[in-house]
């Protein structure tokens, strides 16, 4: 490994742990400006105040928001996000863990099936530009970005669902639980619902960038050399019009992985998303820091891969970041 690539690193690491910490200030901050108190939500109303002022001096709720942030912090380092305040009061890092795969596999799978259909989709009407076709394409895709995704999912469970009986709605299948097709019949049509948006996010971007490569000099002569489209779409112009895919594609992943709650909610899925509802709503303040904390890690290490990918899209890019 060369000195410059490891200056990159080094240097990325810096940036990534600083934008970390940053995001765990946000996410300690944010959940301590939850209205409520927490040793009521836990003790009830009418109780003696001395019960609150005990129930809070155990929990750290009478420390400096300092010390508190310190050893919430120290505590996450080592993995351990605390513990729930509303009974059942669970281990954060259990809840997190458990709802987590949820939400990944629902990003995941929806992901798949937008760039299973978008890739194609956008490099044959890039290369059929202008036409009816392009130009129906191109409503299509605008007519499904204005469609919200609680209305899609509400469509998709009374057509394929209530309708057709073609796939359950609720009780979800865990991958763990040994029955992968239960599991793909669950999950399939919350992908489909995120899926929806983001392959026609997906279609108008790539399919933008494809028709700029495509008028470039060295497209021109592969075309005049009697090369094929389906060659020149796959080998020559497809790598170097993914830049702004790839970054579409991890800032999607990240942001679906915490924002999926009106799907999960639709199709009564144990996922990210309705866990940080439901701590919100309960006033449970650890958990929705340990939730968020879990979503923002995801999210920036996500994007630090995708910056890190530029190199091998384009190497010319490697001398910008050395």
């Amino acid at each position: 490994m060369s000195t410059a690539v490891v200056r990159r690193l080094a240097r990325k690491a810096l940036e990534l742990a600083g934008v970390l910490l940053l995001a765990s200030v946000g996410v300690f901050s944010l959940a301590v400006l939850l209205p409520g108190d927490p040793a009521v939500d836990i003790l009830g109303a009418g109780r003696d105040p001395a019960e609150y002022a005990e129930l809070r001096h155990d929990l750290g709720l009478d420390q400096p928001l300092v010390t508190r942030y310190l050893d919430w912090l120290g505590g996450a380092l080592t993995g351990d996000l605390g513990h729930s305040v509303v009974p059942p009061q669970s281990e954060v890092t259990d809840r997190v863990l458990s709802a987590l795969p949820v939400s990944f596999e629902i990003a995941v799978l929806g992901l798949l099936l937008a760039l299973l259909i978008a890739v194609p989709t956008a490099m044959w009407s890039a290369y059929r530009e202008g036409s009816a076709a392009d130009r129906i394409l191109g409503a299509g895709t605008f007519g499904i970005l204005s469609v919200p995704s609680f209305l899609a999912g509400l469509l998709l469970i009374l057509v394929l669902v209530n309708s057709a009986g073609w796939f359950p709605r609720s009780e979800w299948v865990r991958l763990g639980d040994g029955d992968l097709l239960g599991n793909l019949r669950h999950a399939f049509l919350p992908a489909l619902t995120v899926a929806l948006a983001e392959l026609a996010m997906f279609t108008r971007v790539l399919r933008g960038d494809l028709i700029v490569t495509l008028r470039e000099d060295y497209i021109l002569a592969a075309r005049a050399k009697g090369m094929g489209p389906l060659r020149i779409l796959f080998a020559d112009a497809l790598r170097p019009s993914s830049f702004s895919l790839v970054t579409l594609l991890g800032l999607s992943l990240g942001r679906l992985i915490g924002s999926t709650v009106v799907v999960e909610y639709l199709f009564s899925l144990p996922g990210m998303g309705m866990l940080v509802v439901n701590a919100a709503g309960q006033g449970d303040y650890p958990m929705v820091q340990g939730a968020v904390l879990t979503i923002a890690v995801i999210y920036v290490i996500l994007n630090a891969g995708i910056d890190l990918s530029y190199g091998y899209l384009d190497p010319r890019t490697r001398r910008v970041h050395v």
